[in-house]
């Protein structure tokens, strides 16, 4: 436990771009994947389909955050 009186503090200052560049990576693996599914078995496209609808899920949630943030930022909450 001595790191523990080293923790790094709550830094949210970069949390909105942090957060878009997540969307924008789980967007671009959401398009791989819908190409892969063009040449996948019948088993890995129905993973790759649930797969997908897990990170469309993902995305949503993460762009509600990120207008969390942005508010907040305008506030001056960060």
């Amino acid at each position: 436990m001595a790191n523990s009186r080293h923790r790094k503090s709550d830094d949210r200052s970069n949390n909105v771009e942090r957060i878009r560049d997540i969307v924008k990576n789980t967007e671009e693996k959401v398009q791989e994947a819908e190409i892969s599914m063009e040449f996948a078995d019948p088993l890995e496209s129905n993973r790759l389909k649930e797969k997908n609808k897990r990170r469309k899920q993902s995305i949503e949630a993460l762009k509600d955050e990120m207008k969390d943030e942005m508010t907040a930022r305008k506030k001056g909450e960060v």
